[in-house]
């Protein structure tokens, strides 16, 4: 269960003088009490906080009928991280050169503009990211500074009783809620004396053990290489010069003019060569799937894109209006891979839907480059349904997030209609709120079926609609057209005569061509 965090009213000052907050502090019990239960002794406020839940991740616990068999997700679950089994090395300071291996995490937060409840809401989301990473949350601590201290992130102050937290909850792993600069991560691991990873590197985690497709295993290592670059360093023999050629008695002879290349430079040359190679590999990929956008358009098939914030429920909504059977799991960015299936208009229109990647606060620049060719989808799209959860703490920051991302995509001007999903847990204030905040809405929960046929019903209204009027006889050999004025278009009136079948309808140019022509 996700971790809630508040700072405690009584907060200390730092070295520099600024408040800070701890959450889930670790306090020692007088000898005269009971023995400490096994693990992190809480404090009652740190109880009270972990007793709480997060409404918007307990939303999606169980799969419903509607979402089938599911059995990817019992895969997923089988291969589960095992709490305490590691084969990581002891020092940390060869992370970079390392697997991730979360286990028992310590997360802290900084914020340095808005209110307290939301760097809350913030740390609570980083802790359900850990979670899904197959971490034990253990602790969280937030600080309220003008600006992130240059060295170590955190204050100095803060950075010292962040150790003592690690110390006392056995923590092997230090999260930091935001992107860390290569130097403040090294300086805050030389502090606490375990592994310090950032809020990216988590989330790149997570994209990696989630890809399934080749295309999207190749966008994930591409991320990942690009976030590893920068944040090589050497240490002992990494810094030992490579020497070429014939070399002589006492260093002297060929090859051994010039400073030669260090095992870190050949590490950086190695990476980019990978990266080229990846970046080639995912421009081979895209005539794939322009070809069955192409395909789709040649056809005159409208296409409706699903994205939202993650977790927000369009795995569910998909499985709910087709029948999909795509995975369903209560983690953040439990699907990454699009899912693109047919459906059908209550008047019989054939149309397509695609589930994309979700979004998050924040999400890495890295995976945004990506998963550029993946958000095209969206772009190329004549509908897109805006997935919003609207029983979490703060769903305006979640449509924010959103349009911030799809404002990345170059000439994007597609027709949104906001779902607001979960609608059985929502509070009643909170969807009205919402929907007088967007033009066009539907209210729905994909659990429980509720307000699906109403969203059915707008989506046919605003996918676009054949523009040109045919009144025709087709012969009954081309019964095909007849077919697709009924599948692409829309058909006023039908009457089969002698001759063939007179066919009044709304059609695309290329069929009202076609019929023309054959009759």
């Amino acid at each position: 269960m996700p971790i809630a965090f508040h700072p405690e009213p009584d907060s200390d000052l730092d070295v520099d003088g600024t408040s800070t907050g701890r959450t889930g502090a670790v306090e020692h019990s007088p000898a005269a009490e009971d023995p400490a239960p096994v693990g992190p002794r809480r404090d009652p406020l740190t109880e009270r906080i972990l007793s709480r839940g997060d409404a918007s991740v307990q939303a999606t616990t169980f799969s419903s009928e509607a979402d089938g068999e599911q059995y990817d997700l019992a895969d997923r679950q089988a291969l589960r991280r095992v709490a305490g089994l590691s084969t990581e090395l002891e020092d940390v300071s060869e992370v970079e050169y390392r697997q991730l291996r979360l286990e028992r995490v310590v997360l802290a937060g900084l914020y340095t503009s808005g209110n307290a409840d939301e760097a809350e809401t913030s740390l609570r989301e980083l802790a359900a990211l850990a979670e899904t990473a197959g971490s034990e949350v253990l602790d969280g601590i937030l600080q309220r500074r003008a600006h992130p201290d240059p060295a170590t992130f955190l204050g100095k102050g803060k950075a010292a009783e962040l150790a003592d937290i690690v110390a006392e909850s056995g923590a092997d792993t230090v999260i930091a809620d935001g992107e860390l600069a290569p130097g403040q991560r090294r300086a805050l691991e030389d502090i606490v004396k375990v592994k310090v990873i950032d809020r990216t590197a988590l989330i790149l985690d997570i994209f990696a053990q989630h890809a399934k497709s080749r295309e999207g295993k190749a966008q994930v290592e591409l991320a990942q290489l690009e976030y590893l670059l920068p944040r090589l360093r050497g240490w002992g023999e990494s810094m030992s010069r490579q020497a070429g050629g014939q070399v002589g008695g006492a260093g002297a002879g060929m090859g051994s003019r010039g400073p030669g290349e260090t095992k870190i430079e050949l590490d950086r040359r190695r990476i980019r060569d990978r990266m080229a190679k990846l970046r080639r590999e995912i421009r081979l990929m895209a005539p794939g799937r322009e070809a069955q956008r192409a395909d789709r358009r040649r056809h005159q098939v409208p296409a409706v894109a699903i994205a939202g914030y993650t977790n927000a429920g369009k795995s569910s909504l998909l499985n709910r209006l087709t029948g999909a059977g795509v995975l369903v799991e209560n983690a953040l960015f439990a699907t990454l891979d699009p899912t693109v299936r047919r459906a059908t208009t209550p008047d019989g229109r054939e149309f397509t839907f695609a589930d994309t990647v979700g979004f998050v606060r924040h999400l890495p620049t890295q995976l945004v480059e990506a998963f550029r060719s993946t958000l095209e989808e969206v772009g190329d799209s004549d509908l897109l349904l805006h997935v919003v959860d609207a029983s979490h703490p703060d769903p305006e920051g979640q449509v924010t997030a959103v349009r911030t991302v799809l404002g990345e995509i170059e000439g994007f001007d597609v027709p949104e209609i906001v779902v607001l999903n979960k609608a059985d847990l929502a509070a009643p204030e909170t969807i009205a709120r919402l929907r007088s905040q967007v033009e066009v809405s539907a209210v729905v929960s994909a659990r429980t079926g509720e307000g699906i046929e109403e969203l059915r019903e707008l989506i046919a209204e605003c996918l676009p609609r054949p523009a040109v009027e045919v009144d025709v006889v087709v012969p009954y050999s081309r019964g095909d057209l007849v077919s697709r004025a009924h599948t692409t278009g829309e058909v006023l009136a039908e009457e089969h005569l002698m001759e063939g079948t007179r066919v009044h309808a709304l059609v695309d140019e290329t069929l009202a061509a076609e019929m023309r022509t054959s009759s």
